[in-house]
């Protein structure tokens, strides 16, 4: 998924790994809960930037999982370190929450390299989610958008 929506980096004084989730962003946290809790979630991992994590404690807290901090999902992070990620959670239900660079470079790649067909105009605004399904070896097979919750 991508975190949930943000303050202003314009209007925020601190290191942007600081950075918190804005109000709405909290609804989105919240909301997810009741889109992510069906599913047989294993493990949740995270970028360390407080938004995303902020964005995943609601869910982690439902299920009782706790939230692992994954560089691999911090802004910035190399497509080589996601899609090696990827492909070590072959066979589990892994719930990630990472920023609005990755989730379209990691489509981007498994569309390319696993063949997997995309929208032809994917979105990936803040609080959606990609569910990936993947094969025995971490090749990912189908890609479903699911949209951000409604909390306007």
């Amino acid at each position: 998924m991508r975190h949930g929506r943000a303050g202003s980096r314009k209007h925020w004084d601190g290191p942007d790994i600081e950075r918190p989730l804005s109000n709405k962003g909290m609804r989105q946290a919240d909301g997810l809960v009741d889109i992510l809790a069906r599913y047989p979630v294993d493990r949740i991992l995270s970028s360390p930037y407080v938004r995303c994590m902020q964005t995943v404690e609601p869910l982690a807290e439902k299920l009782s999982v706790e939230v692992a901090e994954r560089p691999e999902l911090a802004e910035g992070a190399s497509v080589e370190d996601v899609l090696r990620l990827l492909r070590e959670a072959a066979g589990s239900t892994v719930v990630w929450c990472t920023h609005g660079d990755i989730v379209p470079a990691a489509l981007d790649a498994v569309a390319e390299l696993d063949g997997v067909k995309l929208p032809g105009n994917p979105e990936y605004p803040k609080g959606s989610t990609w569910e990936l399904e993947q094969d025995d070896t971490g090749r990912v097979t189908k890609a479903t958008y699911l949209p951000a919750p409604d909390v306007d």
